[in-house]
């Protein structure tokens, strides 16, 4: 019984140990091995000379994950507030964009960043406060992950919001609580999972980012997406030192994504007591 209860998952099994499971595995094998095949620790401890492009990285996902955070919370809620038809057209125009490529996304943004560019610079040339640099910045790129990555701090914190009942809000109001009140006292921490949800779902692929950095920051935005890209398909090809790296970034996205998840568990006993 037990077997055949297990045999509908086997595809997915099969599946996550191909695809997942096998690629971790040789992840780990060059990264602990030299050119040679034999054991060794180098490659992690050259990992220490990129700390500033790991730092970089960290920052600029950090900072696209705020806001997103700022920019998704309110557009959830109202969204979430709306009629059911609204809601389906809200929703449409928020998944159409992710219908298009991602490198056309991002390539749209570049283009339109660029004008953006050209025209302040004209205005601040008139105005003496000399150049602005908007394209080819870190400023740039915040932008390009907060408009590639929006969607995934809307979506999970919509389907929570879409949960709470308006009676429960009606009431928050009824006992004499305003908006902020009924924000910070029922809203926020009966929307908690969606916030870590999409903290999650936007500020690991912030990280690990490639083709944004590249389009929209210049070479002075190097950041971990690019730096390995660059060892295992690049011209300075080093496999090793490249699984390497992609070893601690994987650990650390492990590490932030079990914090978030005990911060969620210790939250979810707090109500339960």
């Amino acid at each position: 019984m037990i077997f055949k209860s297990k045999l509908p998952a086997s595809p997915y099994i099969i599946w996550a140990a191909v695809f997942t499971l096998i690629p971790l595995l040789l992840v780990g094998y060059y990264a602990f091995t030299d050119s040679g095949g034999n054991f060794t620790i180098i490659n992690i401890s050259d990992v220490s000379k990129f700390g500033p492009v790991f730092i970089r990285s960290v920052l600029l996902g950090l900072i696209a994950t705020a806001v997103c955070l700022i920019l998704a919370y309110p557009f959830a809620f109202i969204m979430s507030r709306m009629n059911a038809g609204m809601q389906k057209i809200m929703m449409m125009l928020i998944l159409l964009p992710m219908w298009m490529n991602f490198i056309l996304r991002t390539y749209a943004l570049m283009t339109l960043l660029e004008k953006i560019d050209v025209f302040v610079n004209r205005f601040s040339g008139f105005a003496g406060l000399g150049h602005i640099q908007i394209i080819n910045s870190g400023g740039a790129v915040v932008m390009g992950m907060v408009y590639n990555y929006l969607p995934f701090m809307i979506l999970p914190l919509y389907t929570v919001m879409i949960k709470i009942d308006k009676s429960v809000i009606e009431a928050a109001q009824d006992l004499g609580a305003n908006t902020m009140g009924v924000v910070v006292k029922i809203v926020l921490p009966l929307s908690k999972p969606g916030i870590l949800s999409g903290i999650t779902m936007v500020f690991v692929p912030s990280v690990s980012t490639f083709v944004i950095s590249r389009m929209l920051g210049g070479g002075a935005n190097f950041l971990v997406g690019d730096l390995i890209e660059q060892l295992v398909l690049g011209t300075t090809y080093n496999l090793q030192l490249g699984s390497a790296i992609s070893f601690i970034l994987m650990i650390f996205i492990l590490l932030s994504m079990a914090l978030l998840n005990q911060f969620d568990a210790d939250e979810t006993e707090g109500m339960i007591v």
